[in-house]
């Protein structure tokens, strides 16, 4: 974290037109296309270099139009080079993108006043107050009223449980502090879609319901939340859409439920005999059996597919194994993500 202004720059950057002209259009990537018909973010084609290097490969993003959507990748996968573009703080190699509905850059003066942009750490003046900090950030957008500046402020502050800390110099602030200060600064004004790159990071357990409860009252009142975060569990709770990147390219695109629906549930038996139970569970048809003999619950498991679970485990009581429990279980998030990138979630990029 450094103590350069570089909140201020970046949140009010998605207010200021790019110059740049965005390229022709690259092959389009393979995705899951959502079902709604009204975008708030779309890109066709968008593909980045740098050098010999390709950071963003032939992305095809489809963003519905109120819907919390989140943008999930390894470190290095080329999410935060993304919203850059879709920003205008970076220009594309190639490809066409658009933002509520208006070309970027050409149209960006039309768009970007709409959104509100979390872009990786806050950094504000450290020798201001949180307060004086955001009245820096309203009075550099020459959108806002003056004459009503006061207000936004104590609105957005109060918005994220700053408010009682106004006037505490930003240097004090904890790192959840700051975090929410940098929220409070893509709240100023009234904005139809909020980018918000790592939002909960650096917060305690309330701090991060908090802003869940934050994403999930922005999108009730119909703006458009894209998410970037490494936490899968708070994106598996807030979010109603998913796009997963790796190495570039955007592997799996749609609703959460359709984006997990790849992903069939699992039974688990809870048993001292786990072998004799996955001897079971093959007669029965269930398709890739396992056991697991380590720790003090070994259990054997499985894909049922149809079967019923009362089938099975009137099978397993039948066949005399002692089952201690049983359930079925849905894929988690984890497990999807795993899936489709081949490797564990790191916690930047």
């Amino acid at each position: 974290m450094t103590d350069s202004p570089e909140a201020f720059t970046t949140t009010y950057a998605a207010a200021a037109p790019s110059a740049a002209a965005a390229a022709a259009a690259a092959p389009s990537a393979t995705s899951l296309a959502p079902s709604a018909t009204s975008l708030a973010i779309r890109t066709h084609g968008l593909t980045k270099r740098f050098g010999k290097r390709t950071v963003v490969d032939s992305l095809d993003l489809e963003v519905p139009t109120g819907s919390v959507y989140g943008f999930l990748g390894p470190n290095g996968s080329g999410k935060t080079t993304t919203i850059r573009m879709l920003l205008g703080l970076v220009t594309p190699t190639a490809g066409e993108r658009e933002v509520l509905g208006h070309g970027i850059p050409a149209q960006a003066h039309l768009a970007l006043p709409r959104v509100g942009a979390l872009v990786e750490g806050p950094a504000f003046h450290p020798y201001l107050t949180g307060r004086a900090n955001l009245a820096r950030l309203d009075a550099a957008d020459r959108f806002a009223d003056p004459a009503t500046a006061s207000s936004r402020i104590d609105a957005a502050l109060d918005r994220v449980g700053l408010l009682a800390a106004a006037t505490k110099k930003y240097r004090a602030y904890s790192l959840g502090m700051r975090q929410r200060l940098a929220i409070a600064g893509a709240l100023l004004m009234p904005r139809d879609l909020l980018v918000l790159d790592e939002p909960t990071n650096g917060l305690d357990p309330q701090g991060t319901r908090e802003v869940r409860t934050l994403v999930g009252s922005l999108a009730a009142d119909g703006a458009t939340v894209l998410v970037s975060s490494h936490l899968l569990s708070e994106v598996e709770q807030m979010c109603s859409h998913l796009g997963v990147m790796r190495d570039g390219r955007l592997v799996a695109q749609g609703t959460l439920a359709a984006v997990r629906g790849g992903h069939q549930p699992v039974c688990r038996v809870l048993t001292s005999q786990p072998d004799a139970a996955a001897r079971v569970l093959r007669d029965l048809g269930v398709k890739e059996v396992g056991t697991h003999v380590g720790g003090e619950a070994p259990s054997a498991h499985g894909i049922p597919g149809e079967i019923a679970p009362e089938r099975i485990v009137a099978a397993l009581v039948g066949a005399g194994v002692p089952v201690a429990g049983f359930g079925v279980e849905n894929a988690s998030l984890e497990d999807m993500f795993v899936s489709l990138t081949g490797e564990g979630f790191d916690v930047s990029g």
